[in-house]
């Protein structure tokens, strides 16, 4: 989960800011071996791989910041997220892939990296291979079950996820939801909310929001790496060689990577993404077979779909888009329920010949499921619109009354479930609304500007 701090380095790594400060922050970096005395690796693909893996370190938070933001309890030294990052060849794309932490792995044969104890291949959730053998066997993992070869390895844990975040400034996300966990205090009413380092690790941290668990976790996961490398390409960060020598030092303060990836490699990358936005990343998880799959001495685990994850990881090795191509879509509200789910009855209620109609088709044009068929009713002489609404559906009322601003709702029990919009004299136009959670093409893949705030 904190392993978006991880994506910072590529995006803030930027060609003008000097190979002397840069330089300078890569000596802060704690280095680590991932790849020693590795054999029988994948074929190297096109573009660049590289494995985020967020751990639970929490030395150096305050006992004030563990107790505000529930951070008790001892760290399992395991991995609670681990991402994928596939830069394109021609460093104009990201893809990030999700990696279930509970998904069905099988370590190979190793060594403990605790007790020195040899160990015979055995299956385990997908986390525990960091917990056994370290980075190293977390990537002889990886890569044995996506085959695809990782090019360098990045490791990041609370520390340096707060500190990034509150030194950029905080990081906005936008929920049309109540999004509230007890286990790690999130308490977010509906609206956009600028989010500091504190509040960004429990927006992340969080599994208890809904019945998705791990899964709708990943999904607020990206949505917060999207919304990251937007704070983070807008702010003038990658411009300002100060601000950007203070993000990047607090951020590498808590930072492991491998030995190779230092300074070249960071200037490299950093002028390459220079003009990185949201769009230009992309986001998928695992296709899951089995979400409930129970092996014995280990408990519930989830099973990849292995012709659909094939097919993704193939993807990734021939430097291929996850996302379609969609032609860029006018900016539009978020709302909690998706327009095509609601049914409108639009009724003229005034004298104005063919307001109806105008009605009708502009929520159509932004996706609501309207009859296509008008009708004349109620007061001739309405100056404000009303919607009509039963309160059983009264979510889908708030999503349609924001299309139509300073309308009037009105709850009408029984009325079943299409809502009824009688226009009055004051509409002018229907502001285009989009659903919380987007359409999501083939591996679950959706592009960054498609979840971060409009």
């Amino acid at each position: 989960m904190r392993v978006v701090t991880g994506l910072s380095v590529l995006v803030l790594g930027a060609g003008g800011i000097g190979h002397a400060v840069v330089s300078g922050l890569e000596t802060g970096i704690d280095r680590v071996d991932p790849f020693k005395d590795m054999k029988n690796r994948p074929r190297g693909g096109h573009g660049l791989n590289l494995l985020l893996v967020g751990t639970d370190g929490r030395d150096k938070i305050s006992k004030a910041e563990k107790k505000k933001y529930r951070l008790g309890g001892a760290p399992c030294h395991c991995t609670d997220t681990l991402m994928l990052v596939h830069l394109s060849a021609d460093r104009q794309r990201a893809s990030v892939v999700s990696l279930p932490r509970d998904s069905y792995a099988e370590l190979p044969e190793h060594t403990d990296g605790t007790t020195g104890k040899q160990h015979s291949a055995h299956p385990v959730k997908l986390n525990a291979a960091y917990a056994e053998g370290g980075p190293h066997l977390t990537v002889r993992t990886v890569e044995g079950m996506t085959g695809v070869k990782i090019d360098h390895y990045l490791e990041v844990d609370f520390t340096s996820f707060m500190k990034t975040v509150d030194t950029l400034g905080g990081v906005e996300i936008c929920t049309a939801k109540p999004l509230k966990d007890s286990y790690t205090g999130l308490d977010l009413t509906p609206g956009t909310h600028r989010l500091d380092g504190g509040q960004a690790l429990q927006y992340v941290r969080s599994r208890h929001l809904d019945g998705a668990a791990d899964l709708g976790r990943m999904q607020r996961q990206q949505k917060f790496m999207a919304a990251l490398i937007k704070q983070t390409t807008s702010s003038g960060v990658l411009m300002n060689p100060m601000k950007f020598q203070q993000v990047a030092a607090s951020m590498l303060e808590s930072v492991r990577a491998d030995k190779d990836f230092g300074t070249e490699q960071m200037l490299e990358l950093g002028k390459a993404m220079r003009g990185f936005t949201p769009a230009s990343s992309e986001f998928a998880s695992v296709p899951l077979e089995e979400a409930g799959f129970q092996v014995k001495g280990i408990g519930s685990t989830v099973k990849w779909d292995a012709r659909k994850s094939k097919k993704l990881f193939q993807a990734l090795q021939e430097d291929r888009p996850l996302a379609p191509q969609l032609p860029k879509q006018p900016e539009a509200t978020i709302v909690g329920v998706a327009p095509e789910q609601i049914r409108v009855q639009v009724y003229n209620g005034t004298p104005k010949d063919g307001l109806g109609q105008d009605v009708d088709a502009a929520l159509r044009g932004t996706g609501f499921n309207t009859t296509r068929a008008p009708l004349n009713g109620g007061p001739s002489d309405l100056t404000r619109t009303v919607i009509s609404y039963d309160p059983r559906w009264d979510r889908s009322a708030r999503a349609l009354a924001t299309a139509l601003p300073g309308c009037e709702l009105k709850a009408v029990k029984g009325q079943g479930g299409t809502m009824k919009v009688t226009a009055g004299s004051d509409f002018t136009k229907v502001r285009r609304v989009k659903a919380e959670d987007p359409q999501r093409g083939e591996f679950g893949t959706v592009t960054g500007d498609q979840v971060v705030c409009p």
